[in-house]
C-alpha cells in the first residue's frame, strides 16, 4: 500500500509545481499571505479537507483536516509561506508551503484504509512573528500526535537542533537640550543605547558559545546639534536551550537598566516579535523519516547541521513529537534569504526536492499510522524528553 503513495505524488506533482511557482512569483511578507494561503487552501479543498481559516487570530493561519472513519494517530504537516522583504522567497518557503500540502494530499488518499486523520496547518510569518508561537500555547496541537515540516537547504541534512530566541527592544527616555550651548540641560538617550552595546559587548566572554547577542539602534536622533531624547535598540538574544538563554536575557535586562542609572534615562523593555523555543528533534521520527529519504532521493542526506538560527518549529517540537529536516537542492553552499536561493526554488533541482520532499513526507506519516511499534517509540521519547 506504501507504493501507492508514489502515485498519489505522481498523480499531483504538476499542481504542486504550478503552486509553488505561483508563491514564488508572488511573494508576500508575513501575516499578510493572503493570496498564498488561497492557492494552498483551494487546492486541499478541491481534494476534500475541512477547511477553516483565520486560526489563533492570524487572519493568513490555516487548518485543513481529512478525517478517516478509524481511529489512529493525527498527522499534522506544517506549511509556510511568507517571503522576506526585497528578497521574496530567499528560504523557500514557496517549496515548504506545497510539499506539506502535497504530503497532506498524497497520505489523505490511504487514510480511509489505514485509519487516523491528516493535517494541514498554515503557519504564517515564520521569519518575523511565527504563528507557530500562539498554535502551541493555544491547544492547536493538543490531540495531534506528531507534526513534521522539511525546508529546503543547498543539501539534504537530518533533523537537528535551534536555538532558543528572544526580540528584545530598549527604548531610552531623556531630555532634549542644545548639544552646544546647554548640554547639561540635557539627557541624552543616545548614551545610554551605546552604554547598552558597550554592557552587552563585555557580557559576551561571560557567556557559553552557542550564545548569540546582535543588534541594532532603531532610533538614535534627530540631529547632531540636539542631544538625543528618545534612543531605541532592538536585539535577538539566542541560547541553546530556554532555561539558560532566560538567564541570559536576565543579565541583558540588568546592563540596560544599568545603562539607563549611567545616563539618567528612563527605561523601557518590551517583546518586539514572538519567543521562539529550540528545537528538539524527535529521533526515532527523524530517523524513519531519513530512511524514507534515502530510498526516495539519490542525493545524500547528511547528518544534523549545527545551527544558530531560530525557528518557531522549536515551539512546536516542545508540545507534541516533531522534525525539522532540510532537503537539499543540489547546490552546495547556496545561502539562504538570499535571491540565488529564491531562484534556485523554481529550476528542476527544486522541483525535485519538492517532488522528494513531499513524497518522504507522507511515506513518514504513513509508517506512523500503520507500524505501531514505530508509534509507541516516538511517544515515548517524547515523554523522556519533555
Amino acid at each position: 500500500m506504501k507504493k501507492q503513495l508514489n502515485q498519489a505524488i505522481d498523480n499531483i506533482i504538476h499542481d504542486l509545481w504550478k503552486m509553488s511557482k505561483q508563491l514564488y512569483e508572488n511573494p508576500e511578507l508575513g501575516d499578510q499571505e493572503f493570496k498564498s494561503m488561497q492557492v494552498l487552501t483551494d487546492f486541499l479543498k478541491k481534494h476534500d479537507f475541512e477547511i477553516e481559516t483565520g486560526i489563533v487570530e492570524r487572519p493568513t493561519a490555516f487548518k485543513a483536516e481529512f478525517h478517516s472513519e478509524k481511529p489512529g494517530p493525527k498527522i499534522a504537516y506544517l506549511a509556510e509561506y511568507d517571503a522576506l522583504p526585497g528578497v521574496g522567497h530567499g528560504c523557500g518557503h514557496n517549496l515548504i508551503g506545497t510539499m506539506s500540502t502535497g504530503a497532506g494530499v498524497a497520505l489523505s488518499k490511504l487514510v480511509k484504509e489505514t485509519g487516523g486523520s491528516v493535517i494541514v496547518l498554515g503557519t504564517p510569518a515564520e521569519e518575523t512573528n511565527g504563528a507557530k508561537v500562539p498554535m502551541s500555547e493555544q491547544g492547536t496541537f493538543d490531540d495531534i500526535d506528531v507534526a513534521m515540516i522539511v525546508h529546503p537547504g543547498d543539501v539534504s541534512n537530518e533533523s537537528g537542533e535551534s536555538l532558543a530566541m528572544d526580540a528584545i527592544q530598549f527604548s531610552y527616555s531623556g531630555k532634549s537640550a542644545h548639544a552646544a550651548a546647554s548640554p547639561e540641560q540635557g539627557i541624552n538617550a543616545l548614551d545610554s543605547v551605546i552604554q547598552l552595546f558597550n554592557g552587552i559587548n563585555a557580557l559576551r566572554q561571560h557567556v557559553t558559545s552557542d550564545v548569540r547577542i546582535h543588534g541594532i539602534i532603531s532610533e538614535g536622533g534627530q540631529a547632531a546639534n540636539v542631544v538625543p531624547d528618545n534612543a531605541t535598540a532592538q536585539f535577538y538574544v539566542r541560547a541553546k536551550d530556554r532555561e539558560y538563554l532566560d538567564e541570559v536575557v536576565k543579565k541583558v535586562k540588568n546592563i540596560a537598566e544599568g545603562a539607563a542609572l549611567m545616563t539618567g534615562a528612563s527605561l523601557e523593555v518590551s517583546n518586539y516579535e514572538l519567543s521562539y523555543d529550540n528545537m528538539i528533534t524527535n529521533q526515532v521520527l527523524s530517523d524513519r523519516y531519513t530512511e524514507n529519504l534515502k530510498l526516495t532521493s539519490k542525493y545524500p542526506v547528511l547528518p544534523a547541521k549545527e545551527s544558530y538560527g531560530s525557528i518557531d518549529m522549536g515551539n512546536v517540537s516542545q508540545v507534541v513529537p516533531a522534525i525539522h529536516p532540510y532537503i537539499g537542492m543540489n547546490k552546495p553552499g547556496l545561502i539562504h534569504h538570499t535571491t540565488q536561493f529564491a531562484e534556485q526554488t523554481v529550476t528542476e533541482e527544486g522541483k525535485q526536492a519538492l517532488h522528494d520532499g513531499a513524497l518522504s513526507l507522507a511515506q513518514t506519516g504513513f509508517d506512523v499510522l500503520t507500524d505501531k511499534a514505530l508509534f509507541k517509540a516516538i511517544q515515548e521519547e517524547f515523554s523522556q524528553s519533555s
